[in-house]
């Protein structure tokens, strides 16, 4: 396949809820030598807006994926040394920054759950609407794909998975057809397994629930790239990471990212301390300040021209003071909203 340009690369991606995202985080930018991370930085749509709003701000760009760095790394090269690419899981946040001299963020974003590039790259698994290899793996040079969960796990850890991680009610009966099939051949590509599916949901849930195979495939997503764990120490990472002054703003896209999300951001807003206390130290004082009202959403004129946009929920919070696990870099005052 030939190299895809910059420009290709750009039509093809959308980033959801763009201009929210530059409203939030912007304030955090304009001092010059402010750090941005993008900890998903995908194809680097959100990344290139960043850099544009705030001219004295450098970004580093985080992605598991190979393909994805190299695509937004062409992308993003006119910003020259502004820009720097990592390959890494930004579940460990500070030591990445540490390892590329940088010694606390300005602001971070998260725009989690499945790319553009991994839905539309057919061969990488991740959509159910062609039969295809199930491999699933964000990051293609680590063991364990979708296909090795469906052909080892016993029935029990997949009706864990499939009812965990896809919340999908028919877990166990289809964890049971899943066993009863690999012993018959074991499961390769996707086509098997979405046919299996719409054997076993039933017809009704079909037609009120959408295709039978989104939940099974979220779950298999999940399990295969660890992404709740890893999104849970990677939120407490980027919290740890993050300046005073400075501020997250998470893209989530199904209920279990949003949760995580939503109570991580809630402990750092709200006062730790006992109800007893006749007043509070400084120390049990809030040190988030919720930016969002709750969890917003893709308006209407959004989600009709970008359906990924459909699911998204925005939370985003600014630290407000120092906490004991925060990096020595800190900005002067808190931004203004």
């Amino acid at each position: 396949m030939a190299a895809e340009t910059p420009r290709e690369t750009q039509d093809r991606h959308v980033p959801v809820l763009l201009q929210r995202c530059v409203e939030l985080l912007a304030p955090a930018l304009q001092h010059e030598g402010a750090v941005y991370v993008d900890g998903t930085l995908g194809l680097g749509g959100h990344t290139e807006a960043l850099l544009r709003a705030c001219p004295g701000a450098r970004a580093v760009g985080i992605d598991r994926d190979p393909q994805a760095l190299a695509l937004a790394s062409e992308r993003l090269a006119g910003f020259g040394d502004r820009f720097l690419p990592v390959h890494a899981v930004s579940d460990d946040l500070p030591s990445i920054l540490a390892e590329v001299g940088v010694d606390g963020a300005d602001a971070v974003l998260f725009d989690l759950g499945v790319s553009s590039l991994q839905l539309d790259e057919l061969e990488r698994g991740f959509a159910y609407r062609a039969d295809a290899p199930l491999d699933m793996r964000m990051d293609q040079s680590v063991p364990g794909t979708a296909a090795d969960v469906l052909n080892t796990y016993d029935v029990r850890d997949l009706t864990r998975i499939l009812r965990d991680y896809g919340e999908e009610r028919f877990a166990r009966p289809i964890a049971r057809a899943v066993v009863r099939r690999r012993e018959e051949e074991p499961f390769t590509t996707s086509g098997p397994l979405v046919q299996l599916l719409h054997d076993v949901v039933p017809a009704a849930s079909q037609r009120s629930g959408g295709h039978p195979a989104k939940r099974t495939f979220q779950a298999l997503r999940i399990e295969v790239n660890a992404e709740l764990s890893t999104w849970r120490e990677g939120l407490a990472a980027a919290l740890r990471a993050l300046v005073t002054g400075g501020r997250i703003a998470v893209l989530s896209y199904h209920s279990l990212e949003d949760r995580i999300t939503k109570q991580g951001l809630a402990a750092g807003a709200t006062s730790s301390a006992p109800p007893d206390l006749p007043f509070e130290l400084p120390e049990h004082q809030p040190w988030l300040r919720l930016l969002t009202r709750g969890a917003e959403r893709a308006d209407a004129q959004e989600q009709e021209s970008n359906p990924r946009s459909a699911s998204v929920r925005l939370r985003a919070a600014e630290r407000l003071r120092a906490t004991t696990d925060q990096p020595a870099r800190t900005r002067e005052e808190p931004s203004t909203p």
